[in-house]
């Protein structure tokens, strides 16, 4: 008998095919109050889950007895509850790797943006505002040369170091959990405490996880130390910044500029004080948000989950300890 997966998020042909080969699949188009309910009514006789951009707690997963994994579409897993899933022994996976170059894009693409002001002088010409040459009013700043600072050197740090290295000449400095000797070495990076990184660094880009430990790790103390021309990029998740305490730092001048892809609340709420500010570039989380990336993602998560209900160790397992052999 064919495994039951409950699939919240569309598959292209080729991988629903794959899947429906060897599952019985009920697809939830939309994660809105209708979907909700077919979630629940279907959660009972489900063995997988694969899908993304949906917090599953204990009081939905509860309603699932024979679950045994979940493949999320994505790095990040702060909408999970890991400890419970690993007492449930369901499995965890995720989709590392595949997403890390498209992402450190999105990243160097905020710095070249917030530093040369690329959105707000794009506006200018589209509103038929581009009467005279451009003068120091206008002015951006440039990225060669300056020094970035990374906080958080996993995958997605390493790339961004790699294009700010070898392509514009940065000097690297970072800030993550342990120093990293071949990080170091490839970039001639330096590891440094917080505060001597935020003192130093001209760009300041978080690639980190949201984890207890990160959430509100920036915050009106540590924008205190930056620069006043601090560009600060996040690409990791909103809850690792005070968003209240970034804007003041925006509006006071503290620092410069920011390049945003993630926030506190997604999407970002309409009357943001961020969306009138002419020194913050912002995007609607695209990091991974490129037709290539997206299928390599969903891919990897079908591979994911077809492991684990074949008894198999998924290759991005998260909760190892939930796994019996």
């Amino acid at each position: 008998m064919k495994k039951q997966v409950v699939l919240y998020k569309k598959l292209s042909p080729y991988l629903m095919a794959r899947l429906q080969a060897q599952a019985e699949v009920t697809l939830i188009d939309k994660l809105d109050a209708d979907g909700l309910a077919q979630l629940r009514a279907a959660l009972p006789r489900a063995h997988g889950l694969l899908g993304a951009s949906l917090k599953l707690d204990a009081g939905l997963l509860d309603l699932a007895p024979h679950l045994h994994a979940i493949a999320s579409v994505s790095v990040g897993v702060d909408n999970y509850d890991i400890d419970y899933l690993t007492e449930r022994r369901i499995l965890l996976s995720n989709t590392p790797d595949v997403l890390t170059e498209t992402t450190a894009d999105t990243g160097f693409a905020l710095i070249l943006a917030a530093a040369r002001r690329v959105v707000e002088l794009a506006n200018v010409v589209r509103n038929g505002q581009w009467t005279s040459n451009v003068g120091p009013a206008q002015f951006g700043t440039d990225v060669h040369g300056k020094t970035l600072g990374i906080i958080g050197m996993g995958r997605i740090g390493e790339a961004v170091a790699q294009r700010g290295h070898f392509g514009f000449g940065m000097p690297v400095i970072y800030h993550s959990q342990s120093p990293k000797p071949a990080v170091e070495q490839r970039f001639d990076a330096q590891y440094c405490s917080l505060p001597d990184l935020f003192q130093q660094a001209d760009f300041v880009c978080l690639t980190l996880p949201l984890t207890a430990h990160t959430e509100g790790l920036i915050g009106a103390e540590q924008f205190a130390l930056m620069r006043p021309q601090t560009i600060f990029i996040n690409i990791s998740r909103g809850k690792v910044v005070d968003e209240a305490a970034m804007i003041e730092a925006l509006r006071s001048g503290q620092i410069r500029a920011a390049g945003l892809d993630v926030f506190e609340r997604e999407p970002l709420d309409a009357d943001s004080p961020l969306l009138r500010l002419d020194n913050v570039v912002a995007t609607p989380h695209i990091g991974s948000a490129t037709h290539e990336t997206r299928e390599a993602m969903a891919a990897c998560a079908v591979d994911n989950l077809l492991a684990a209900l074949a008894g198999q160790r998924p290759k991005n397992l998260v909760n190892i300890g939930a796994f019996r052999a």
